[in-house]
This record gives C-alpha cells, sequence and structure tokens, in this order.
C-alpha cells in the first residue's frame, strides 16, 4: 500500500525514561466509563495522512450526536513520536489520543502513558483476529489501544518468471531455499530475493512467524529471548543463503533493489500486504507480473504468518475524557464508513476483519490487477497473525540488529553471532534503565 516508510517498523534509537517494572504492574486502570454527557473536545495526535476527513465524519455524525468533538494534530512517525508523547505525558499535557506503532506500546505503557480502556471498548474485541487483538493487551488483562491497521506478511513472486525457469510457488522454508538454489543454477544472473539487513520490522515478522517471543512478563521481571530457538533458526536459514551466495544481500528500498526488482534480477519479495504500493514505485515495468501467495511455513502442518507493520489508537492517562476518548477510538477503527474513509484517505490495511473484505478492498490492488481474489487470500492470511511479544526498549534491538547484521550480510558471516549481540545490547539498556530482567 502506499506510505510504505510508515509501515516499516523505525529503527532509529531514542532515549526515552522508562520506568522499572514490568508491564504487569504498569498503566492507569482508573477510567471514567461512565457516559459523558458533553460537550467534550477531544486531541488526537495522528501521522496518518487524510485523517483530518476521516474525522470529519466523526464530528458532523457520531461526535454531534454525543457532542464529542476530535481535533488532529498531524505528527512524525515513530521513534520522534514516542519521544514527543513521553516529554508530554511527563508534563501532564499529552493529548487524548495517540497513533502508536504495535511495538512502542510497552515503552508507552511502562511510562504510564496509557490508559486502561478494556471497560471503554464494548465488544470491538470481536471485530480483530486474535493475534492482532494481543498486540494491544499486551498479554494482560488490559485493553491499551484499539487495533487501526496491519502488515500481514505475505509471498510475492513473478509469475511469468516462475513459468520461465520451472519453479513452483514454494509452501514451505525448506523449498524455498531450493528454490533459491534451483533458480541460481538456472539463471545465475538472477536471485530468488534479498536478505535486508535495513529492516530490523521483516525480521521481526520472521522470527515472530517461527514462534519468537522477544519480550515476556512473569512477576516484576521482563524475561529477554531475542536469541531464542525459534529466532536462531530464522538467522541460520537466512545466514546460510546469503553465505552460500543464493541470494542477494543488498538493502531494500535502495536504487540497486529497485532497479533488480523492475529488471527481474531479484524475482521474489517476502513482504507485507502493502508491498503493492512499494512495486508500483520500485518495479513499474512489472505491473501485472506479480502475484501473491501466504508465507512459506516450517512445517508441512502449520499455518501461521508474521506481522511487518502496523499501529493502533491509543487514549492516554493525562485524558479527563478517557471514555469518550475510547468511544471515538473504537468507532474509527470498527465502523464501516470510518475504515473506507482511512483506507481511502490513509491507504491503510485496516486491521477489523470485516473491513478487509468491503468497501476499498473488493477489487485488488490495481499492480495485481490479475489478482482478482488478492484482498479475499490477504485476509485469510490476515486471520493467521501469530501473537508478538514486543518489550519497553524495541528500538535498541532494532538499532543493533541494523548494525550487526548490517556487516554479518555484508561479510557473509555468522547470523547467530549478530543475534547474540541483538541480545546482548536489548538486556544491558534494559538493566541500565532499571528494569528487572532474567534470562
Amino acid at each position: 500500500m502506499p506510505h510504505t516508510k510508515r509501515r516499516r517498523l523505525v529503527t532509529t534509537a531514542v532515549a526515552v525514561s522508562l520506568g522499572a517494572s514490568a508491564l504487569a504492574a504498569c498503566g492507569s486502570s482508573d477510567s471514567d466509563s461512565k457516559t459523558e454527557s458533553g460537550p467534550v473536545s477531544l486531541t488526537y495526535w495522528t501521522w496518518t495522512p487524510g485523517m483530518d476527513k476521516v474525522v470529519d465524519l466523526w464530528n458532523a455524525g457520531p461526535g454531534k450526536k454525543d457532542r464529542i468533538t476530535v481535533t488532529v494534530k498531524k505528527q512524525a512517525s515513530g521513534d520522534s513520536l514516542v519521544t514527543k508523547i513521553l516529554t508530554a505525558h511527563k508534563a501532564k499535557k499529552a493529548p487524548d489520543l495517540v497513533q502508536a506503532e504495535y511495538q512502542a506500546l510497552p515503552t508507552l505503557v511502562s511510562n504510564d502513558a496509557l490508559a486502561d480502556i478494556s471497560k471503554d471498548v464494548g465488544d470491538a474485541k470481536n471485530k480483530f483476529a486474535d493475534g492482532v487483538w494481543q498486540q494491544t493487551t499486551l498479554g494482560t488483562d488490559a485493553v491499551y489501544a484499539v487495533p487501526q491497521d496491519i502488515g500481514p506478511m505475505m509471498f510475492y513472486y513473478r509469475q511469468d518468471l516462475f513459468k520461465k525457469y520451472g519453479l513452483n510457488v514454494p509452501t514451505t522454508w525448506e523449498q524455498f531455499a531450493e528454490t533459491a538454489r534451483t533458480l541460481k543454477k538456472k539463471a545465475p544472473d538472477k536471485s530468488l530475493t534479498t536478505f535486508s539487513a535495513n529492516d530490523s520490522g521483516l525480521f521481526a515478522g520472521l522470527a515472530q512467524q517461527a514462534g519468537a517471543k522477544w519480550w515476556t512478563t512473569s512477576g516484576d521481571k521482563w524475561k529477554v529471548a531475542i536469541n531464542d530457538a525459534a529466532t536462531q533458526k530464522v538467522a541460520k536459514f537466512w545466514g546460510g543463503l546469503v553465505k552460500d551466495g543464493v541470494i542477494d544481500n543488498q538493502p531494500m528500498y535502495q536504487p540497486a533493489w529497485n532497479k533488480a526488482l523492475n529488471t527481474g534480477k531479484e524475482i521474489a519479495w517476502v513482504s507485507a500486504v502493502w508491498a503493492p504500493g512499494t512495486l508500483t514505485t520500485a518495479a513499474p515495468d512489472t505491473k501485472g507480473k506479480w502475484a501473491m501467495a501466504p508465507l512459506p511455513q516450517w512445517s508441512g502442518t502449520e499455518n501461521v504468518t508474521g506481522s511487518w507493520g502496523g499501529s493502533s489508537t491509543a487514549v492516554t492517562t493525562d485524558s479527563t475524557h478517557r471514555a469518550a476518548a475510547a468511544k471515538f477510538a473504537a468507532w474509527l477503527n470498527t465502523d464501516g464508513e470510518a475504515l473506507n474513509a482511512l483506507a481511502k484517505e490513509g491507504g491503510i490495511y485496516p486491521a477489523s476483519t470485516s473491513a478487509q473484505l468491503s468497501g476499498a478492498f473488493v477489487a485488488p490492488p490495481e499492480y495485481f490487477s490479475n489478482q482478482a481474489d488478492f484482498y479475499a487470500k490477504a485476509a485469510d492470511i490476515a486471520k493467521t497473525t501469530a501473537p508478538s511479544a514486543w518489550g519497553p526498549n524495541v528500538n535498541v534491538a532494532y538499532a543493533t540488529f541494523n548494525d550487526a547484521f548490517g556487516v554479518a550480510a555484508k561479510d557473509k558471516s555468522d547470523f547467530v553471532a549478530a543475534l547474540d549481540k541483538m541480545q546482548d545490547a536489548t538486556v544491558a539498556d534494559m538493566k541500565k534503565q532499571g528494569f528487572g530482567v532474567s534470562q
């Protein structure tokens, strides 16, 4: 989809003041769940393009009826917004509502910046896949946000070139590796895909699919397991393909990568539901030649995908109108008219399961006009999203990934050693911040 940079998870380190308690002891549950009589004025910090037009629908409809007015304040995305929210919260001046990427929620909750809105969102949970909803509960009984958009991962491939070289679409990662080797033998100048060391979010999603749980809590302590068995399996797999030279090792979103896709030097891409927007720009000459399939699985009996990108709408603990804010957050991300407007104006892929097969998602993306069932298939894949396990210093883990895997990919050296560096750096930072950590 459009706005790809917004969907790629941020990697820039950010200095934040983190509390020392685990999530189980954080986040406010003091909610004004009583019905507010209004008038109420709410402020919403968001980076989604066209959100003001979507909010106009609320203000003219449900908001007018309930006398709840929402004002949009456009913000930058990523770590810069997290920093701004925490700075405002420290002064008790955070807005009523904020847009937050899923991996940022633990940081905000650990700083007691987000309210528990579990009593105020009604049956919203039923509108989302379990693995998606879990990202806003952080494995607790609380609800810290309402899912807005998601990035279920998928496999994209050049139909024409797969046919030309007699390749089958891989359904397992073992077949994926065999396909990469077969292509390299038949066409030495081509590669199946690339391993990109500049996209920690992609690697995190692949680890998530494999069953990784990078951060979990037990009592008042965090357990950090970035180098767990599931993630080591993923690291060894991709490191082996890079070392053997059967896939490329150049970063994505660079001119050389764009050219490789556009000329057929690379004929597949492990990506997410928003990939058509990227391909439209990166490989315009190959429109109508690609197809999408489910992500390969680690065994033939599995059916699960990872997530790459996505965000939610949260209510801050500084808001004096939490019930009203939660009501708007639920409407924004479950109402059909609102979601159609979000898709049209903001280019999002909705987290709400009902919206994934209606409105803007009936016809396929123009770039994939050859695949009429694109969004039907995407909706089925989205239902299989694996639960995530984010922690309070994702930024440190991601920054270390870029550094350690950047070197490993370039040198074709040990990916597991790079993974250990991620683990060590993340644990060291958490201890420095005052968190209790068990490994």
